[in-house]
């Protein structure tokens, strides 16, 4: 079975190139199940809302993942509390809206089991993840819950991104961090069968700075008369990973990165 993760979609052009390209994508690559990182994805690159996610799931989008703008666009809150496809990060401080964990039952009855977890440091406050993380694993297993389980760890610094998946090698399909929008060179296996990437970029222009424009944001590190920021409007860049799973252990066989688009290398 082979998952396709993509990283945080920013802006008009990353929804443009998903909606676009995404179901020939899924079909090229023999993709069984689509999980997309949404948060950036409305106007202005923060947040989302229900008429973005029901495009996505329109395309081909079985799970939407968030991260610390998943409030941004407020209408967001009502939605997410009746549509069990877009989560937010599990470890936000209760009670919030939706849920951050949820398992998914493919045609196949193969369980899906999606995690979002947000880090603590640089990132806004939440309850510690690795104590979250600690009692999810008391709470469940691998194969006895779930035929798979995939993590979305949304945070800023790579160490404890790193530290994230190495936590749960072992217990995990997939721990993919994501946030820092830029596609991170470490694809692999862990020691233990989980498949990790440090942050898998975004789905976005890569033209930009992080997704934004590029001039208005030099203008603002500068100092100099500048706008808030807005996301580049070029022709965007999908990026990834695609996973492929053993359904018998609940574990990786391969994981590879997906960059496919204009300024990036395509390597699928």
């Amino acid at each position: 079975m082979k998952i396709l993760f993509l990283g945080d979609v920013v802006g008009i052009s990353g929804c443009s190139k998903i909606m676009n390209n995404l179901r020939s994508e899924v079909e090229k690559n023999n993709i069984n199940f689509v999980i997309v990182n949404g948060e950036n994805s409305a106007e202005p690159g923060v947040g989302l809302t229900e008429e973005i996610c029901k495009d996505f799931f329109n395309c081909g989008v079985n799970v939407i993942t968030s991260g610390n703008h998943v409030w941004d666009q407020k209408e967001i809150m009502n939605y997410i509390g009746k549509e069990n496809r877009l989560l937010r990060p599990y470890n936000l401080f209760e009670p919030s809206p939706g849920k951050g964990f949820e398992i998914y039952k493919t045609q196949n009855n193969i369980k899906i089991g999606v995690l979002n977890l947000m880090g603590n440091v640089f990132m806004k406050k939440c309850e510690d993840v690795f104590e979250i993380s600690k009692k999810f694993l008391k709470d469940y297993s691998l194969k006895d819950d779930y035929d798979l389980l995939i993590v979305d760890f949304h945070g800023e610094i790579t160490s404890e991104k790193n530290a994230i998946g190495h936590f749960f090698d072992g217990k995990a399909t997939l721990v993919i961090g994501t946030h820092t929008h830029i596609p991170t060179n470490d694809a692999r296996v862990l020691k233990n069968g989980t498949a990790y990437q440090t942050d898998a970029g975004m789905c976005g222009d890569y033209d930009s700075v992080i997704g934004m424009n590029k001039e208005n944001s030099i203008n603002r590190f500068l100092k100099e008369d500048s706008l808030k920021h807005f996301p580049a409007i070029g022709e965007a860049t999908l990026s990834g990973v695609i996973v492929d799973c053993d359904i018998k252990t609940g574990l990786a066989n391969s994981i590879k990165s997906y960059i496919f688009g204009e300024h990036l290398k395509n390597t699928i």
